[in-house]
């Protein structure tokens, strides 16, 4: 995975037999020796896109300081996405150190975000007028597709321009990364929602508690909540298809816990299940197909099933959805998005572009676009 800047780091030689040095194609991030760029020269924009995720703020915070200590005096945000390039009633925002001191403290994203926007020719156009020759990009699968764009056309109007993003997914769900930042938060946070369904559940006469979390092709925000907090009896996520009726269906085992241990927790990813509600055909800003609600169907089914069986059944219902991706970073994923707003810099000091900053097995990584953005990366339900 390591591209090793100098023969004598670890593993850059061959101590095994039979072993061929191969050129690895990733490369380390950090700092470079010599930078592409002269700091006066340097216009940087920042721009947040998508939904809101625990940690923005830490990582503008952390790319404002990083530019100023390579000696960068213009600094920008863009407001509410890549619509704030297009919307004439949307400035500029200045930004300094100054300005990002404490944002960390809070949730949500100093520059606000949004989905959709312009056309590409467009930003590109704008980022020229505003004089814009460096580009931090946070936001998912989507907005990296369309920061992989701007760069290729920069490249086509041959325009001196590094577009470097940040993977900013509370779904955990791009390629080739351990962890994308927030999704600890996020983690954390549905600790809460999971303990309140449990002591609901436990609390009643046949109690039933259902959470459900975010997570619309990749269930890791699910699994990771369900095993960290020890409460929960069903897990369902995307990857792993389910029935609720019949003999091996969800709603069957949920009679056998009530009957066996008096009360159950199931908590669901927001896409699982698909296949049992209505299809709305409609998408977001983003092109995401707007999904049903499984949440409220397993809670609908659960009462109509214990009704038709005659067993007294209390079903509660949570869905802390947009409290979990609101709340301000915790320590772990603090210290990952100051890194990460860190090596986003020096990789656009180097004079990379269309790459994006990542950790893959525990190092610190540049990776080119493309290879992260073809599909969510999935949970492995055998791994």
């Amino acid at each position: 995975v390591i591209h090793y800047s100098s023969p004598t780091s670890a593993g850059a030689e061959c101590i095994d037999p039979n072993c061929t040095w191969v050129e690895q194609w990733v490369h380390r991030a950090g700092p470079r020796e010599k930078i592409y760029f002269k700091p006066e020269e340097v216009k940087a924009a920042i721009v947040t896109c998508g939904g809101l995720c625990p940690g923005l703020n830490d990582v503008i915070r952390q790319i404002v300081i990083t530019l100023e200590i390579y000696g960068v005096k213009n600094i920008v945000g863009i407001p509410f996405g890549y619509r704030g390039f297009s919307d004439k009633g949307l400035a500029e925002m200045p930004l300094s150190r100054k300005v990002v001191q404490n944002i960390h403290l809070s949730g949500g994203s100093l520059l606000g975000v949004s989905r959709g926007g312009p056309s590409v020719s467009d930003i590109v156009t704008s980022m020229e007028e505003r004089g814009i020759n460096m580009l931090f990009v946070l936001g998912g699968n989507g907005t990296h597709a369309g920061a992989n764009a701007i760069h290729d056309e920069c490249r086509q109007r041959k325009l001196k321009v590094a577009v470097v993003g940040v993977p900013k997914t509370i779904d955990n769900d791009i390629l080739l990364m351990d962890k994308t930042f927030g999704f600890d938060t996020a983690v954390e946070e549905a600790q809460r929602a999971i303990n309140s369904a449990y002591i609901e559940a436990h609390s009643a006469y046949h109690g039933i508690g259902v959470v459900k979390l975010m997570g619309r092709s990749s269930g890791f925000i699910a699994m990771q909540s369900s095993l960290a907090s020890g409460q929960v009896d069903i897990c369902l996520i995307p990857e792993v298809p389910f029935n609720l009726h019949g003999p091996h269906g969800v709603l069957r085992h949920l009679k056998y816990l009530i009957e066996t241990k008096g009360s159950a927790v199931v908590c669901v990813a927001e896409g699982a299940g698909q296949n049992l509600v209505e299809k709305t055909n409609a998408t977001d800003a983003s092109g995401n197909i707007v999904l049903g609600d499984i949440g409220v169907r397993i809670q609908q089914e659960t009462k109509k099933y214990f009704k038709e069986i005659g067993i007294p059944a209390d079903v509660k219902y949570i869905d802390p959805t947009y409290m979990i991706r609101a709340c301000r970073a915790n320590a772990s994923d603090g210290i990952l998005c100051t890194v990460l707003g860190q090596n986003a810099v020096h990789g656009a000091f180097a004079g990379y572009s269309g790459i994006t900053v990542g950790i893959c097995n525990t190092h610190y990584v540049y990776f080119p676009i493309p290879e992260v953005i073809s599909h969510p990366r999935e949970v492995d339900p055998n791994s």
